[in-house]
C-alpha cells in the first residue's frame, strides 16, 4: 500500500521556487497562527509529544518534528507528489507520470474525505510550509514553501500496478525470450528494503498473563534507514495516540495504541490483488472498446511532465489511458490490455488509519478496519477488555474464473472481469482462540494459532498459501505453550539469543564434518560447534562459524535443496531438519574455519567479538541474526570496510510492548536508532547501548508522566 518514493534531497536541482507570503494578522487555524494552537513536549530519548488544540495543528506539529529531525527528507518525499524529474533527472520520469494519475484521484476525492482527515493533511502541509520558510538554510532553492492538502493525499492514493509483473507480461506478449521474460522480473534496487524486511508481532490473551491483562508485542524488521517515528499525539476530546508514525506523511501509521486498544502489522498477505484482461478494440470507432454489446470510449487523461533533461529543462506529454476497471497496460491493433487491481484508486487510506487510532472497541476497530483501504498487511490486536484478535487484512478479488497469473484474461462482458472483492467476513482473521495467544512473522494465516486443528485448506484461490518460516516456528516454541507471562516476560522472550536453524541441522552439520576426519583449525572449530548453545548471545563462541558456514553452503540455493527433510505444511514446526549434502556442508565447514580466521586473526571469536552496533559514539556487541537462520531478535548487518566486523543496519529497530487493562495502559519500547538520524541530534544514538543490551525505557503516556519527564517544551514555528 502507498507509493513509497523516499529521496535524498541531494537529488534536487534549483528550480523555480514558489513561496507562501505571510500576511500580517492571521486568522485561528490558518497556517501561520498554527504554531500557537499546539505544544511539543519532548521527554527522555527526545521522544515528541505533540498536545494540539486540532487536527490541523496535530499535523502541523508533526511535519514540524519529521522535518527537525530527519531533515528534508519529508519535504522531499511531499514534493514526488508534484513531481521531481524537473529537479532531479529523467530518471524520475516513470514514477511522475504514475504520481500524475494518483494526483488526479486525490484531487477528485479530496471533499470525499472525514474533515478530521482532511484537516490533518491540511495541516501536514502547512507544517513543512512553515519549517521550510523559517529554515531555507536547509533545503536546495527548487524546494517550494507552497504545498497543500492534496499534495500530502496523493502520498496516500492506494496501490501502485506491480511493476515487475507488468514487465513480464508485456515481454511475453511482445514475444520475448524466456530468458527476457525472466529478466524483466528484476526489481529496480530499493535502499530501503533488504532480505530482512518483515515484523513480528504477538497478541497474548488475559489466560496466558500473570496479571490477567491482555498485552500486544509490536517488532517490524526494516532497514535502519526506513523512518519509524516514535510520537504520541493528543487531541483533547478528538485522539490520544502512541505509535510509530513513518517518516514522510502523518497518516502513515503502521501501530501503536490509545487506552483501549492497540495494533501491531506484519507485512505478508500474498495472496494476488491484481488480474490482467484483454478488451477487444470497436474496429470502427477510434479509442473505443467493447464491452457488454456497446462501444465505449477510453479515457484520456493528457499530461505534460517537465524534466531537466542534462541541464536543460524540456517537457514530456503522454495520454494515460484508462477505462473504469483499470489503467491501460497495452495495446495492439485490436486489443486493449488493463491491470485491474483491487484499491488501485483507493483514497481512504489515512481515514481508515485515523479511524483505526480513535477506536475505542473490538467493533469499533473491525468497523475501521472493513473500510478495506489497507490492504498489504496482517493486523495482530489485544485491547483491555482482554480480547486478541487477528486479521489477514487482503481486498482479494472475488474472482469469477481461476487466477490469470501473468497471462491476460479476455472478457467481453463486465461480469466476466472482477468486480466485487472477497467478503471482509471470509478473510482469514482468529479471535480469542484457544491457547490465548496469536502469533504472527511475516507468514500464512494457516499458523496464526496451533493449539487446534489447523486448516491448510483455503476458502478461495487467490489466498495466500500455507507458510511458516523458522522465525515464526521459534515464536511459537516462545509462547505456543500453557505458560503465563508479565510484560517483563515478554520483553526478555523478544529477546530470545536462539538460532533455530541450529537446533535442526546442527547434529548432521557435525557428523558430516567428522567424517572427514578433520585436523588443525578444522577440527578446532568442530570442537567449537559442538561446545556453542545454539544462540547468537554477544558472549558466545562457535556461533560466528556457524553463520559464515550457512552463508557458504546456502550460495545459489533455495531452502528447499539444503535441507534432508524441507518444511511441509503438514509438519509444520517440526521441518525443516537436517542437511541434503553433507558433503558440501563439511566442504563449507572448512571454509567457514579457514574464512574466520583470515578475518579476526583466530577462530574462537565470541559473537559480540564480529557482531556490533556502531551509532555516534557508540561501538557495542549485539546479540541478534537473520530470520532465516531462525532468530526472533532479527538483526541484518553489513560488513564495515575499515576493520571487517558486522555492523547492525536492518531489522528489530523499533520494538513496543503493552499491557492494556482497566486504567492506563502500561508500555515500554526502544527505538535503536533514535529519534533523528542527524549525527549532531543528542537523540541520535541515545538508545543504542539500551537496544544492544535488550532494554526498554518506559513509555510516558499520561500528562502526569510526560510533565513530569519532560526535557524541553516549545511551540513549533513561534520565531
Amino acid at each position: 500500500m502507498f507509493r513509497r518514493l523516499f529521496f535524498p534531497l541531494a537529488i534536487l536541482s534549483a528550480a523555480t521556487v514558489s513561496l507562501s507570503g505571510a500576511p500580517q494578522k492571521a486568522l485561528p487555524g490558518t497556517p501561520t497562527a498554527l504554531w500557537r494552537e499546539v505544544e511539543i513536549v519532548r521527554t527522555a530519548h527526545g521522544v515528541p509529544h505533540i498536545r494540539a488544540e486540532n487536527m490541523r495543528a496535530a499535523g502541523y506539529a508533526l511535519a514540524w518534528l519529521q522535518l527537525e529531525d530527519y531533515g528534508p527528507r519529508t519535504a522531499t518525499r511531499i514534493l514526488s507528489s508534484r513531481g521531481l524529474a524537473r529537479t532531479a533527472g529523467r530518471q524520475f520520469l516513470d514514477g511522475d507520470f504514475e504520481m500524475r494519475r494518483a494526483r488526479i484521484r486525490a484531487i477528485e476525492t479530496f471533499h470525499l474525505l472525514d474533515q478530521e482527515t482532511r484537516d490533518m493533511y491540511d495541516g501536514f502541509a502547512a507544517g513543512i510550509n512553515r519549517y521550510g520558510e523559517l529554515h531555507r538554510a536547509e533545503f536546495q532553492p527548487a524546494m517550494p514553501t507552497d504545498f497543500n492538502g492534496y499534495d500530502v493525499a496523493t502520498l496516500d492514493i492506494g496501490d501502485a500496478p506491480p511493476a515487475a509483473r507488468i514487465r513480464r507480461f508485456l515481454a511475453a506478449v511482445k514475444g520475448g525470450t524466456p530468458a527476457e521474460i525472466a529478466s524483466a522480473s528484476t526489481e529496480a534496487p530499493d535502499p530501503e528494503r533488504t532480505d530482512e524486511d518483515g515484523s513480528n508481532a504477538w497478541a497474548l490473551a488475559p489466560s496466558r498473563t500473570t496479571s490477567g491483562r491482555a498485552i500486544l508485542l509490536r517488532n517490524p524488521h526494516l532497514a535502519w534507514t526506513s523512518g519509524y517515528y516514535e510520537a504520541h499525539m493528543t487531541v483533547k476530546g478528538v485522539l490520544d495516540f502512541y505509535g510509530d508514525f513513518r517518516i514522510g506523511g502523518p497518516l502513515i501509521v503502521i501501530g501503536g495504541f490509545n487506552r483501549y486498544l492497540g495494533w501491531a502489522t506484519t507485512n505478508s498477505n500474498n495472496g494476488d490483488r491484481t488480474e490482467i484482461y484483454s478488451v477487444a478494440l470497436d474496429p470502427s470507432r477510434p479509442d473505443h472498446y467493447l464491452l457488454d454489446g456497446a462501444s465505449l470510449p477510453l479515457r484520456k487523461d493528457t499530461v505534460s511532465i517537465e524534466v531537466d533533461d542534462n541541464g536543460r529543462i524540456t517537457t514530456e506529454t503522454r495520454d494515460l489511458w484508462s477505462m473504469p476497471l483499470g489503467p491501460v497496460i497495452h495495446r495492439t491493433a485490436n486489443k486493449v490490455f488493463i491491470a485491474r487491481i483491487s484499491a488501485y484508486d483507493e483514497f481512504r487510506a489515512g481515514e481508515q488509519f485515523l479511524r483505526m487510532m480513535r477506536a475505542k472497541s473490538l467493533a469499533e476497530f473491525k468497523d475501521a478496519m472493513r473500510t478495506r483501504a489497507l490492504v498489504s498487511s496482517n493486523y495482530t490486536y489485544a485491547d483491555r477488555a482482554g480480547n486478541i484478535y487477528h486479521l489477514w487484512n487482503g481486498a482479494q478479488p472475488l474472482l469469477p474464473h481461476d487466477p490469470g497469473g501473468d497471462t491476460a484474461t479476455p472478457i467481453a462482458r463486465t461480469g466476466d472481469a472482477w468486480t466485487r472483492l472477497i467478503p471482509f467476513e471470509d478473510l482469514p482473521q482468529w479471535l480469542n482462540p484457544r491457547g490465548g495467544y496469536i502469533q504472527n512473522e511475516n507468514d500464512s494465516p494457516h499458523f496464526t494459532n496451533v493449539s487446534g486443528q489447523i486448516n491448510l485448506v483455503n476458502k478461495y484461490k487467490n489466498f495466500e498459501p500455507p507458510s511458516l518460516d523458522l522465525r515464526s516456528q521459534h515464536a511459537i516454541q516462545l509462547i505456543g505453550g500453557t505458560q503465563k507471562f508479565s510484560l517483563e516476560d515478554v520483553i526478555r522472550l523478544k529477546h530470545s539469543y536462539r538460532m533455530l536453524l541450529a537446533d535442526r541441522v546442527k547434529a548432521d552439520l557435525i557428523a558430516a564434518v567428522r567424517a572427514t576426519k578433520p585436523t588443525g583449525d578444522v577440527a578446532a572449530g568442530l570442537a567449537l560447534i559442538q561446545k556453542w548453545n545454539n544462540t547468537v548471545a554477544p558472549n558466545t563462541t562457535g556461533s560466528t562459524i556457524f553463520e559464515a558456514w550457512f552463508g557458504r553452503y546456502a550460495q545459489g540455493r533455495q531452502d528447499p535443496e539444503l535441507f534432508a527433510q524441507p518444511w511441509t505444511p503438514t509438519v509444520p514446526t517440526k521441518t525443516p531438519r537436517g542437511l541434503s549434502n553433507p558433503a558440501l556442508a563439511a566442504e563449507a565447514f572448512a571454509w567457514a574455519v579457514d574464512d574466520t580466521k583470515k578475518r579476526y586473526g583466530r577462530i574462537d571469536v565470541t559473537w559480540g567479538d564480529v557482531h556490533r552496533i556502531r551509532r555516534g559514539n557508540v561501538d557495542e556487541p549485539i546479540g541478534g541474526c537473520t530470520g532465516r537462520l531462525g532468530c526472533f531478535r532479527v538483526l541484518g548487518y553489513a560488513r564495515d570496510p575499515k576493520d571487517g566486523k558486522f555492523v547492525a543496519n536492518t531489522g528489530d529497530g523499533w520494538v513496543l510492548a503493552v499491557e492494556f487493562g482497566p486504567g492506563v495502559p502500561r508500555a515500554y519500547s526502544v527505538l535503536a536508532y533514535g529519534e533523528s538520524p542527524r549525527p549532531e541530534s543528542p537523540w541520535h544514538a541515545d538508545q543504542a547501548v539500551m537496544f544492544a543490551r535488550g532494554q526498554l525505557k518506559k513509555v510516558a503516556f499520561t500528562a502526569k508522566d510526560v510533565d513530569a519527564q519532560a526535557v524541553v517544551r516549545y511551540r513549533p514555528g513561534e520565531r
